[in-house]
């Protein structure tokens, strides 16, 4: 268990001219080191990534249609069911 404390790994990385360009724009706009955007960046795009893998994995839970068994239970449960009171 990490009690606050983050290690870092130096890395070389290649990103065209440009790219970087903004990218220490943006850093120096919003105040961060280039190391800080960056992080900040990856850390936002894994966030947004891993909550896309857990839509896809429901999706594909919930595409098949319910077996024979699960239509039952269903039916089973329903009939355990207060009925409704018509006036």
């Amino acid at each position: 268990m990490h009690y606050g404390i983050t290690r870092s790994m130096k890395t070389a990385i290649s990103v065209e001219d440009s790219l970087m360009e903004q990218a220490d724009k943006a850093a120096l706009d919003l105040g961060l080191s280039r190391s800080g955007l960056i992080a900040a960046a990856l850390r936002d795009f894994l966030f947004q990534w891993s909550r896309s893998q857990v839509t896809e994995q429901l999706n594909r839970a919930y595409a098949n249609e319910p077996s024979k068994d699960e239509m039952r239970l269903v039916r089973k449960l329903k009939s355990k069911l207060p009925s409704k009171d018509r006036w």
